[in-house]
């Protein structure tokens, strides 16, 4: 479809250079992942707000952070373009509320970043969760996406050791699947934060 050859642009250029130059490939899912306070939120925050500066609906949905926190960092990184902010754990109401969005202005590219994907709950036992309720989550989200040719972008917790449960698996039902972390080893590069693409089904991959 002629859709999926038009690439949208972040805004940031190390996130576009990670992605293979182009930027995001509309339908495409990406898994974010990294260590503990590497700074994925802060990046997909200002990704958040480079993309609504480009003329892109954005949903920044947190289920990690309230409102009140999201909206005190957003002060903090100076964000000036503005975006949407949502607290929905339901996955069933939180791609309802992305569809009237959608079909609200849908000549603009939609994006929606999850805050995280272990805070989730696709509804299929209530309130309740499971060990597979990420992996239900992540596809209705795909699925989602492939249907409304617009972009996610779902941030996976990890735990100290840099490893996620299910993430083998989660790393196959995604597009491209990004990964934050502090380098430690190397003196030189000591402290920097560093990006890396491991997998990209539409592009180059590689790190910044």
């Amino acid at each position: 479809p002629k859709k999926l050859r038009t690439r949208i642009k972040s805004g940031i250029k190390f996130v576009d250079d990670a992605l293979g130059g182009e930027g995001f490939t509309p339908s495409a899912v990406t898994l974010f992942t990294g260590t503990p306070g590497a700074g994925k939120t802060t990046l997909m925050l200002k990704m958040a707000d480079a993309l609504t500066g480009k003329g892109a609906n954005v949903v920044f949905n947190t289920a990690e952070e309230s409102l009140f926190q999201v909206k005190l960092v957003a002060e903090r990184l100076k964000l000036k373009h503005g975006f949407r902010a949502g607290q929905e754990i339901h996955v069933p109401t939180l791609l309802e509320n992305c569809k009237k969005i959608i079909d609200a202005e849908p000549n603009k590219p939609f994006f929606l970043i999850v805050d995280s994907l272990q805070c989730l709950n696709d509804g299929k036992n209530g309130i309740h969760t499971n060990s597979r309720t990420a992996q239900r989550a992540l596809a209705m989200i795909t699925d989602f996406c492939k249907e409304n040719f617009c972009n996610a972008i779902v941030i996976g917790q990890v735990n100290k050791t840099g490893q996620m449960a299910g993430s083998n698996v989660l790393k196959h039902m995604v597009d491209s699947m990004m990964t934050l972390s502090v380098e430690e080893k190397d003196i030189d590069l000591r402290g920097c934060r560093v990006l890396q693409m491991v997998k990209n089904r539409f592009g180059g991959a590689g790190g910044t």
